[in-house]
């Protein structure tokens, strides 16, 4: 794995880290719960990539600075949780910045397996919403990916974007206008409240 995406990795790990503390905050849970909740919610989306991809043993466990990253960044977010919570708005953007990063690494830990584009695009969505999911179920919280506000689709839109400049660009240039689409289209879904219709039924 590159330098720059591995940091990025470290990066979101620690993004969803804190997403999941924040979120443990006035839900009854104690210290090694709050831990608990931000490490399987910050490997979770890639844990499962390896395991539905045969990519074992899985990354976390191959590389502990995964493990030692979640406890000290739960640590302090536990400390420092009033001050941080009075910017929650910024974690959204951050989350983006998360997203956008699993989904590239989803995209390119596939292809290193030889799965096809479609598998490969899959794998870079699970990667960069499934830790969300869990964090938001074990809280009580419906889960992003299925409110209203485009998610999983702005993953979608830079998988596709990868494959599509990748048969003309370098693998380099399609990484990097993958991670752009992901993150701008989330950036703007979150500006704008931009996303999909509900489904309702009208009495």
């Amino acid at each position: 794995m590159p330098d720059i995406i591995y940091f990025l990795d470290l990066f979101g790990v620690s993004v969803l880290a804190v997403s999941a503390s924040l979120a443990a905050r006035g839900k009854g849970i104690d210290l090694f719960g709050v831990a608990l909740l931000a490490f399987v919610t910050a490997v979770g989306g890639g844990t499962f990539r390896d395991l539905v991809l045969g990519n074992t043993p899985v990354f976390w466990v191959k590389d502990p600075h995964y493990i030692f990253l979640v406890l000290l960044v739960t640590s302090l977010t536990v400390i420092f949780a009033n001050h941080i919570h009075r910017r929650r708005q910024w974690l959204l953007y951050m989350d983006a910045i998360g997203l956008a990063t699993f989904n590239l690494i989803g995209i390119q830990v596939a292809q290193t397996m030889e799965a096809s584009a479609t598998s490969s695009i899959i794998m870079g969505v699970m990667t960069g919403t499934v830790g969300g999911i869990i964090r938001d179920v074990l809280t009580n919280d419906i889960p992003l990916i299925l409110r209203e506000e485009l998610y999983a689709v702005t993953a979608i839109l830079g998988g596709l974007g990868y494959f599509l400049s990748s048969q003309w660009l370098s693998s380099e240039i399609s990484m990097a206008i993958t991670f752009a689409i992901t993150f701008v289209s989330r950036v703007i879904a979150i500006r704008w409240h931009l996303g999909l219709p509900t489904f309702s039924i009208k009495s």
